[in-house]
């Protein structure tokens, strides 16, 4: 792509000494078509992108990205500010956009996290100076790069530079509370091009593809949702059935557009994707896995989340609300997914209400989703009247939601547990002994990955002949998959006894039906999902057969976590005793757990979308999102110490499966060091992690590395 050019690069040595050319063209093409799907001028858009990184041609830039340069504590240069003084080359109703395209497309405009954003720097600096330095001699060759990319191009002198800047500047300086959409295209554009690289132009024709959803149009009386129409001209959807019922093929049945697919633990989107996967085998469509919700970039000291927003333009994406709820927030990247999520599909599948604060995002992603004019179809088979009724107002009543309810007698058919309560885990030998010598699979789920690891420990000490499998959700991706395929494809089709210990990664989507469960005490909702992994396979042959799940009493203070201790005790309360767990009960016992809304009170200031409308400035975005603040969920990603080297010289999609996704809160005051590559993984001891275990958090310290150089 424009030899002539090849030795001005957009990214330096270390990453592959990029073309600065070829990177325009690829993020040109990604942004025609993008531009095309959202009903924007393709034009502008052309333009936008190849304008965004052309300041990358300053010669101060060019020099970062020799090997080893060393930049200094008070070195400031913003290649997209520098981008800017071109700005002249465009026709007057083209500006605005393409000021939104380049200029927060790496920083926030205003209190940027490290103040390098453009008003931070006019403030306080001679921004324009800074950035114009040498102008008249490297911008000779940007000229000559954009009339080569069809530009209309004259000389640009200083001062008209500086007017170009000055532009910028008053227009950025009067942004209204709002999310721009040219941003959020360029961003997208950007990421697809970056990411993809030699792939990008040819991934590219494959964007915006609607899934042939025609598979999941089979019809099996087993599964009574198959029997139910869904021929309803009402947006959005609401289904409440029982694990078994049909109720992933009821809701992508709904569906008419591209789709994203949430579910809320890392193992079910995973499973739901290898099954939509091989469903889809035959079609055309692009399906995609988001693994994580946002990447942590820690500098002087100070964090900045941005969201993971791949695969714009996938006809299926499959993640969790977690990483969706990061619009919700405004953190960076959030205007490339609203973008990507505008007038989509969207499948909420098993809310999980265990936590007040997650009742309060999920109505905040309902919220925004009905913003971008999202439709919206919600499948439980646990959510409480309060949260169902909430929710069913947001999304305007039953003028505009298909409301589908199973019949009480067919509910009934899907009895297929006997519950007992028993005090503490100490009681389980009997039972495990018994399932053992009866050659059954018996399935133990834990609360904490700590407390799992332990079990696991016990019992492969007490049974050493027999089959044992422990998974949670911090092992390396790559080991967590191989896990997961032997659960479903040795243990679920095991004949002899064995045992898999677990956490809560079993509780959705995962297609496995064990005999036995030994279980702590969760949330209602959580244990009921649980439950659905014991006698799971529904056939005409196991209707009407029982099959025991033991629930352990209610765990006390920190052992509780990460659950309200008041509503484990509620929970365990309602749960029947030593006799069969009623389908057409479970209403009442969810609305007896949780019978009032007690939905957290996110602070507004804190949100980017609230009310109905934006709540940030134009072209800004937050540092670090409440999500950090409120929910211990995996939003971090470590690697051991061994991995580094590798992690560092292989490409993104084998880098990933080196990661171990954990939470920011549990690691991110150890001191361990981070890498400076992709997600900026915290490097965590060799001693730290173990094939069969995972990672072992007490052995995450500094004093455990080994004494070779880490960074």
């Amino acid at each position: 792509m424009m030899s002539d050019f090849d030795n001005i690069l957009a990214k330096g040595e270390d990453y592959g000494k990029v073309p600065l050319t070829k990177h325009l063209h690829d993020v040109s093409v990604a942004a025609v078509i993008i531009s095309n799907n959202l009903g924007l001028d393709e034009k502008i858009a052309y333009k936008g992108a190849i304008i965004h990184d052309i300041g990358k041609t300053s010669t101060v830039f060019q020099k970062t990205l020799k090997h080893g340069f060393n930049r200094p504590l008070d070195f400031i240069f913003r290649h997209e500010i520098a981008s800017l003084f071109f700005l002249s080359l465009l026709k007057d109703n083209e500006k605005d956009a393409v000021i939104e395209m380049i200029v927060a497309h790496h920083k926030s405009i205003y209190k940027d996290v490290r103040g390098l954003g453009l008003l931070d720097l006019d403030d306080c600096e001679d921004c324009f100076g800074i950035h114009s330095k040498g102008f008249e001699e490297w911008s000779l060759t940007a000229l000559k790069i954009l009339s080569e990319f069809g530009f209309d191009t004259h000389v640009i002198s200083l001062k008209e530079a500086k007017q170009n800047y000055e532009y910028a500047v008053e227009y950025c300086d009067i942004r209204p509370l709002n999310c721009s959409k040219w941003k959020g295209l360029l961003m997208a554009a950007d990421h697809f091009a970056s990411a993809l690289n030699d792939k990008a132009e040819n991934q590219a024709k494959k964007l915006f593809i609607k899934p042939d959803l025609s598979f999941y149009s089979r019809v099996n009386e087993i599964y009574p949702l198959s029997l139910m129409n869904i021929k309803d001209k009402r947006k959005h959807t609401i289904v409440t059935a029982p694990t078994g019922a049909g109720k992933t093929d009821f809701l992508l049945r709904r569906c008419r557009g591209r789709v994203f697919y949430t579910l809320p633990f890392q193992a079910s989107i995973n499973a739901m994707y290898d099954r939509i996967k091989s469903d889809l085998k035959n079609t055309d469509a692009q399906i995609f896995l988001l693994h994580a919700a946002s990447s942590l970039k820690i500098e002087d000291g100070k964090l900045e989340e941005r969201i993971m927003q791949h695969h714009i333009g996938a006809s299926i994406k499959v993640l969790t609300p977690h990483q969706m709820a990061s619009i919700v927030f405004g953190i960076k990247g959030y205007e490339a997914m609203t973008v990507d999520l505008q007038g989509c599909d969207i499948i909420l599948d098993e809310i999980h209400t265990y936590s007040n604060t997650i009742q309060a995002i999920v109505l905040r992603i309902i919220e925004v989703l009905k913003a971008l004019d999202c439709h919206i179809h919600i499948g439980t088979a646990t959510m409480p009247k309060v949260l169902y009724n909430k929710i069913l107002e947001l999304l305007g009543g039953n003028q505009n939601v298909y409301e589908v309810h199973l019949p009480v007698g067919v509910l009934a058919t899907f009895n297929r547990h006997i519950i007992h309560k028993i005090d503490a885990f100490e009681d389980t030998t009997s039972i495990i002994e018994s399932a053992i010598k009866e050659k059954q699979k018996l399935l133990i789920v834990c609360n904490q990955v700590k407390r799992s690891q332990q079990t696991y420990q016990t019992l492969r000490e007490k049974y050493p002949n027999v089959k044992m499998l422990l998974i949670h959700s911090h092992f390396k991706r790559a080991h967590r998959q191989a896990l997961e395929i032997q659960l479903k494809e040795i243990y679920n089709e095991m004949k002899d006894a064995c045992i898999v210990v677990s956490t809560q990664v079993v509780e959705v989507s995962l297609d496995i039906s064990f005999d036995v469960m030994i279980t702590e005490c969760a949330p209602i909702d959580a244990m009921i999902q649980r439950f659905g992994r014991i006698n799971r396979r529904r056939s005409n042959d196991t209707i009407g057969k029982y099959k025991p799940i033991y629930v352990i009493s209610p765990l006390k203070d920190k052992d509780a976590l990460p659950y309200d201790p008041d509503v484990l005790e509620r929970s365990f309360e309602v749960l029947p005793n030593d006799t069969i767990m009623n389908e057409t009960e479970i209403q009442t016992m969810l609305d007896t757990v949780y019978p009032d809304t007690r939905f957290m009170n996110i602070d507004y200031t804190g949100v980017a979308f609230a009310n109905g409308r934006w709540q940030l400035k134009e072209l800004c975005h937050r540092p670090k999102s409440a999500l950090l603040d409120t929910l211990d969920i995996d939003s971090a990603v470590c690697i051991i110490q061994s991995d580094k080297m590798m992690y560092e010289d292989n490409k993104n999609s084998s880098r990933m499966e080196l990661e171990i996704p954990v939470s920011f809160r549990s690691i991110g005051h150890r001191q361990l060091e981070p890498s400076k590559i992709s997600l900026r993984p915290f490097i965590v001891p060799d001693r730290a992690y173990s094939d069969e275990l995972g990672l072992l958090i007490d052995f995450a310290k500094p004093e455990y590395y080994k004494s070779y150089e880490i960074i």
